[in-house]
Order: C-alpha cells, then sequence, then structure tokens
C-alpha cells in the first residue's frame, strides 16, 4: 500500500488526537457552542432547502470540473459566518467556501455549508450542513442537519451523540461479510478511478456497498447504525470534525486503516467489535491496487 504515511499529530484545524479526550473544563461553554452549532445549522439548512425548492441553483466548479459550487453553499457560509462573530466574535474560523479568521479564544470552527454539493445541484436528499467547533484537544462540539429529512444529529465530547435529542447508538455486527459499509469518491479522476477498482475488490466480502455522496451524512448514518461502517480518503477537515465526533460520542471507533487515528487523508469509522475486521479487509485491497491516493 503506498500512500501518505500517518500523521501522528494529525491535523492542525482537528486537534491532537495524542491529548486525548479530557473533560470539558466549562460544561456551560460546551452546551452553549453545541447550541449555537444547532441552531445555525438548521437555519443555514433551511434557507438553502428554501433556494433550492425555488429553482435549479446556478452553479460553477472548484478543483475538478466536477467538484461543484453554488449560489447557495456560499450564502450559507455566509450565514453561519455571521452568526458565529456576532456571537464568538474571538474565535477562529474555517469554512470550505474560504471563510477563515485566525481567532484568540482558542475555539476555532469548522463549517461545510453544505456538504453533498453535487447531490443539492441535482435535487437528490443526501445533503447537509456540517458545524463543529474545535480547541486544542479536537473537536468539542458537532451539528450535522439533513434538511431533506429534517434531521439533526449532534455531539458534545464526553456527552454522547442524539439525533433530534434522543440518544443515538452505533450497531454490534463484527463480521464484515455481513456489514454495509458506506464510502466515497474523490473528485479528481485519478483518485476516483483508484478508489473504484480498490472497491472492486472489497464488494464481495461485505455485504454491499453504499455511496450517499456526502462525507458527514455517512459518518452520522454509522453513528445510528443505518450503515455498518464507512471508508473514505481525502476529505477536508470540515467534512471529517463534526460527523466524526457524532460517531466516537455513538460508540464508534474511529481511525485511519493502520491504527493511526482519524484524518481528513484516511478514515474508517465502524463500531469497535467491526473496526479490525474490516480494516484487514480494506488493507488488503489497498495492498492488491497500490498508488498515491
Amino acid at each position: 500500500m503506498t500512500r501518505e504515511p500517518a500523521d501522528p499529530v494529525g491535523d492542525p484545524l482537528l486537534g491532537d488526537p495524542l491529548l486525548g479526550d479530557p473533560p470539558l473544563g466549562d460544561p456551560p461553554l460546551g452546551a452553549s457552542l453545541l447550541d449555537l452549532a444547532c441552531r445555525l445549522a438548521r437555519e443555514a439548512g433551511a434557507m438553502a432547502a428554501e433556494g433550492r425548492r425555488r429553482g435549479t441553483p446556478v452553479g460553477d466548479t472548484k478543483s475538478t470540473a466536477t467538484d461543484m459550487v453554488t449560489e447557495f453553499d456560499r450564502a450559507s457560509e455566509q450565514l453561519i459566518v455571521d452568526g458565529l462573530r456576532a456571537a464568538r466574535p474571538d474565535d477562529g474560523l474555517v469554512g470550505e467556501e474560504g471563510s477563515t479568521t485566525a481567532g484568540t479564544s482558542g475555539v476555532h470552527w469548522l463549517i461545510d455549508p453544505i456538504d453533498g454539493t453535487t447531490n443539492f445541484l441535482y435535487g437528490l436528499p443526501g445533503w447537509a450542513v456540517s458545524i463543529a467547533a474545535a480547541d486544542t484537544h479536537g473537536t468539542l462540539v458537532g451539528a450535522v442537519y439533513v434538511p431533506a429529512l429534517d434531521e439533526l444529529f449532534a455531539a458534545r465530547r464526553g456527552h454522547g451523540a442524539t439525533l433530534d435529542g434522543v440518544p443515538i447508538r452505533c450497531g454490534e455486527l463484527a463480521d464484515p461479510a455481513t456489514a454495509l459499509l458506506a464510502t466515497g469518491y474523490s473528485y479528481d479522476p485519478g483518485r476516483r478511478a483508484l478508489h473504484g477498482e480498490r472497491m472492486a475488490l472489497v464488494l464481495p466480502r461485505v455485504r454491499d456497498l453504499r455511496r450517499f455522496g456526502a462525507a458527514s451524512v455517512d459518518l452520522c448514518h454509522v453513528a445510528a447504525g443505518r450503515v455498518d461502517a464507512y471508508v473514505e480518503e481525502w476529505l477536508g477537515p470540515w467534512d471529517l470534525a463534526a460527523g466524526e465526533l457524532i460517531a466516537r460520542e455513538a460508540g464508534c471507533r474511529t481511525g485511519d486503516l493502520d491504527g493511526g487515528p482519524a484524518r481528513p487523508q484516511q478514515v474508517l469509522v465502524a463500531n469497535p467489535a467491526l473496526f479490525e475486521p474490516m480494516a484487514r479487509v480494506l488493507r488488503e485491497a489497498w495492498r492488491a491496487r497500490p498508488g498515491i491516493m
């Protein structure tokens, strides 16, 4: 398997995994951050959904001809950024569509204003608004709102995960042969082709594959037991932050295929009993089809 080596200190936007997940030093702060993330995710999702109902949005391209952005990606990010700056002016933030503030408070936000823009553009239901807040220890709170289903997934570090306020827990299945595996594909044609070759080797060894088209939604589906595992590579930190916390707080194990921490370059999420058996299946496929993703 040829790819980038695991980074032992993780992604700087996601915090340092070696520090672990300490108790929240200020529980009221954690609760208020989660309330803010949930409120803004709902507001941004409702705004974008209403715009989509009025007609096909105007689309443009970013990294490749298939990597789309719409007027509502930008409007959603602006709504979220304005709300965060009004409520927490000293916080840092990074948004997928370019909003960046360094901040001085020790808290920074990771914003994916529309995760699954292709779904949004085509009128498919699998898109979401994802908002997370992090500190030096990693993700502190996360909210993922799926407007088409009016579902709000949320988590606060050390306090569990919920769906519409009701606690959720991942599944317990341990055999990859009967596991439903979700995945996603890069917008880069070469990476997409390589991942397709690998997934062709994995498919006969699992129950089936699902490709919903939004990383945050995939992560929440594992958290809620709707799929058994999820693997993807070359995400953005805003794709991963909220959903990965929700999955962990729902009982999932998260990491890369070689035992390192979850990171945007590579993430596998499954319940603890399934994680390592599934990782072995995936590692064999990666070795059979080597290449730098």
